[in-house]
């Protein structure tokens, strides 16, 4: 019972920290998209302060943004390492979000 209340005290923060995240980016595009002046980069660097607030092993270049008018996609990948006793495990995080206008 110990065993598995530490797997899930070690393993449960990264998919939380990853769903908050994904909620963030889901509003950044969003709001991104209105504002045409917001450039591809300006955005990367908001995602990128937005993944360190959560933690998230994330640089730049691993951050892709595309704009096409005021359709925009963010995406990023990353590798959450965790140590556990017997075998560290490492999660795979795809977060995606694709803002299209609203007509």
């Amino acid at each position: 019972m110990v065993a598995a209340i530490y797997v899930m005290w070690q393993v449960i923060p990264p998919y939380f920290h990853n769903y908050q995240f994904q909620d963030s980016i889901d509003e950044t595009a969003r709001f991104s998209g209105i504002d045409s002046r917001i450039t591809e980069e300006d955005i990367r660097q908001k995602v990128l302060k937005l993944a360190q607030e959560y933690d998230i092993p994330l640089t730049a270049e691993q951050i892709n943004v595309t704009r096409n008018g005021s359709e925009i996609t963010i995406s990023a990948d990353y590798i959450v390492h965790v140590n556990l006793p017997v075998k560290p495990v490492d999660l795979d995080f795809h977060p995606t979000t694709k803002q299209k206008p609203i007509m």
